[in-house]
Order: structure tokens, then sequence, then C-alpha cells
């Protein structure tokens, strides 16, 4: 078998492979949303189609007249748009102070950060539980957005240290010659070089904070301080699951993820593009 064979089959071979990985990566959100559009009496058919017909909107319909949407919605919006503002100036600066400054305590901050990630998240449930009682900050947004920036300020803080790591000192040696303070060469040089990581971290941070169910639960005990995770469960009661408007309110939820991504993905990928040309 002559080379350009071997290399064409080698790479008609890893794009199959690709295909199949993205179709059984992407089916069971295809069927997610292919099961929201169908009538309620065609989702439990024994024989599943595998295309909405007859299409309906009536399971959207159910779930946008559910109890509780528009408040939980916006809870869910006003609490994760904190978390993300609130997690990349936090984690910046902080991330900045590691990698700019020598100070005392400075490793012991890193290994803490790096013990703190590695701790399983319904691990520090009873502490975060504990800490906001005595601070009577329970059942409370504000408390709750807290808890969500210490869960995701180790893992911002850990990224941006290594973009920030990546910037050679001597751009901001330069800058300081030229008279620039220390705010202006953070906002017009380390900001803008570092944004690729800023728009991951935000996105991490984001997720984080709009999927998560168990301390939005347990931490509110009031209803109209929910989120939209918690609002989810109300599909299922005793009486039973309401399977139709369960998947269509599933469907609704995962709407903003991807509207999310969708606006950051280009500044993303121009972000880790940029400077990797020199002219």
């Amino acid at each position: 078998m002559s080379l350009p064979t071997a290399v064409r089959a080698r790479r008609i071979g890893l794009n199959t492979a690709a295909v199949l990985f993205c179709a059984v990566w992407i089916f069971p959100v295809y069927w997610m949303v292919n099961t929201a559009f169908k009538p309620y009496g065609d989702i439990l058919k024994p024989t599943p189609g595998f295309l909405p017909f007859p299409f309906s909107l009536s399971n959207f319909d159910d779930a946008v007249h559910k109890s509780g949407f528009l408040t939980d919605l916006a809870n869910s919006a006003v609490v994760t748009c904190s978390v993300v503002l609130l997690a990349i100036v936090v984690a910046f600066l902080a991330a900045t102070a590691l990698t700019r400054f020598r100070f005392f305590g400075r490793r012991s901050f890193l290994v803490g950060v790096l013990i703190v990630q590695m701790v399983p998240t319904p691990a520090l449930l009873i502490p975060i539980f504990l800490s906001l009682k005595s601070a009577h900050m329970l059942n409370s947004l504000f408390g709750l957005t807290l808890t969500y920036l210490a869960l995701v300020l180790p893992f911002t803080i850990w990224v941006l240290r290594g973009f920030l790591q990546g910037i050679p000192v001597e751009l901001e040696e330069a800058a300081m010659v030229d008279g620039a303070s220390r705010m202006r060469i953070i906002r017009t040089i380390l900001l803008p070089l570092v944004l690729p990581g800023v728009i991951a971290t935000s996105v991490f941070a984001f997720i984080t904070a709009w999927n998560d169910y168990l301390f939005a639960y347990v931490l509110m005990k009031d209803q109209s301080h929910y989120t939209l995770p918690v609002w989810l469960v109300s599909f299922s009661t005793s009486a039973g699951t309401d399977y139709g408007g369960l998947i269509a309110a599933s469907t609704l939820f995962a709407l903003p993820v991807v509207v999310f991504f969708m606006l950051i993905q280009r500044r993303l990928v121009a972000g880790m593009t940029a400077g990797a040309v020199k002219d």
C-alpha cells in the first residue's frame, strides 16, 4: 500500500471515528429536543419515533405556565450573572497578585487553592450550611451567590494564574518605563492578553452556578428563592411524573448555556489565536 493511500485511509478512519463519537455524544441531546416537541401520548409509546410527528408545543406551554417558572428563572439569572462577574474580577486580581508579586504565604496559598479544588463538592455542603447559618445568610440569594463563588474560585484562580504566567514580565516593565501605572498595565496589557482564560473561566462559573441543584435546594427554604434546577424537580410528584413537561423544561433550561457559549465562543477562539502569527 502506497504512502498516500495509507494516509488517506488513516484520515478516513479517524474522521469516521470522530463522526461516530459525535453522534453518540449528541444523540441524548437530540432525543431530549425530539421528545419535547412530541404530544404527550406519543412520548410513552413502546415504539419510539425519531421525528416529532405530529409536531406539538403543548409540552413547552405546560412548562412555561408551571408555577414558579418566572420567579425561579429570575433567581437563576441573578445568581449566575453575579457569580460570573464576581468570579472573573476576584480570580483575575488574585491570579495577578500570585504571579506578579512576592509575599509571605504565597506558596501556602497556592497549595491551599489546589487542595480545596480536590475536595468533593458534596463534602462542602455541611460546612457551608453552618457558615451561612452563623452569618444569618441562609435562604438568601446573596448567600447562595457567595456559596457558588467559593466553589468556582479555586479553579478560576488556578486557570488564570496559568495564563498570566505565560505573559512576559518585560511587557509590564516596558510600560512602567513609559510611565504607565499598575492599574493601567492591568487594564490595557494583562487583561486583553488573558482574555481567553477569562472567557474559559466564565464558562465554568456560568455552568456551575446555573446547573447546581444540591446547594440551591438545601440552602433555600423559601420556594420564592428556588432556582431553575429545583423547579425542574417539581414535575415529579407522588402522583407521577409529567415527562412531557419535564423534558420541555429541561430543553428550555439548557438553552441559556448554549446561547452563552455561542455568544462568547468567537471571542474565545479569536483570543486563543491572537498573536499566533507574527508580523
